[in-house]
């Protein structure tokens, strides 16, 4: 009969845990998905030319890295199992950089700004609704910024809100309608266009110039 030091003794409940959590871990179960807008071929006018795109802010279930949908009793739920393939602030980035500059032809990309020359323009993204609800739409709204660094621009505040349906409830036909959302909404921003109200200011050339409201 075989006996056991003290040690290892003592090491056995631990070397136990260890095996259950290895016959529970298997990495073929959990699935990453990709923010990844499909392809369009529509073109437009470029209307931002050199743009710097500030990290886009997201609400926290959809900074999340687990892929989350909205249950009928209105609760934003997620499961382990299903992981976003990037940091989901980094992803939704990238692609709608990369898609606005695919479409426009300007030349839009995440911060911080890696060229010598400074951008025309900084855009922003503030995200209010990411979520695949109960219902079965894929909802992204929220605010847009497109600002003039140079003196004497034109800025602009527009809302989006962008509804898609999706195609069943599986992670898979989540990420699926996010990107195309994230699509729509690109060609909104690149014809600074879309539903909602748009405020356009102008500042002024002379530092020292007064408001108009006062």
């Amino acid at each position: 009969m075989r006996r056991f030091s003290a040690r290892q003794v003592s090491a056995l409940p631990f070397l136990g845990l260890l095996l259950i959590l290895s016959a529970c871990s298997n990495p073929e179960k959990t699935g990453r998905f990709l923010i990844d807008p499909p392809s369009t071929r529509a073109q437009v006018p470029n209307r931002l030319g050199t743009a710097e795109l500030k990290d886009v802010s997201l609400p926290d279930y959809a900074a999340d890295q687990e892929v989350m949908w909205q249950t009928e009793d209105g609760a934003v739920r997620s499961n382990p199992d299903n992981l976003w393939a990037d940091n989901p602030k980094r992803g939704f980035t990238l692609a709608l950089a990369r898609e606005i500059s695919d479409i426009s032809g300007a030349t839009v990309i995440g911060e911080p700004w890696p060229l010598a020359e400074p951008p025309q323009r900084v855009l922003e993204v503030r995200v209010e609704k990411a979520l695949a609800q109960a219902d079965g739409i894929y909802r992204l709204s929220g605010r847009y910024f497109v600002s003039d660094e140079e003196s004497g621009g034109t800025n602009h505040a527009r809302s989006f809100d962008i509804s898609v349906p999706m195609s069943g409830d599986q992670p898979s036909a989540i990420a699926g309608a996010m990107s195309q959302a994230i699509s729509q909404l690109a060609q909104q921003i690149a014809t600074l266009g879309g539903p909602g109200r748009t405020i356009a200011t102008r500042a002024s050339s002379d530092p020292f110039a007064l408001d108009p409201i006062f």
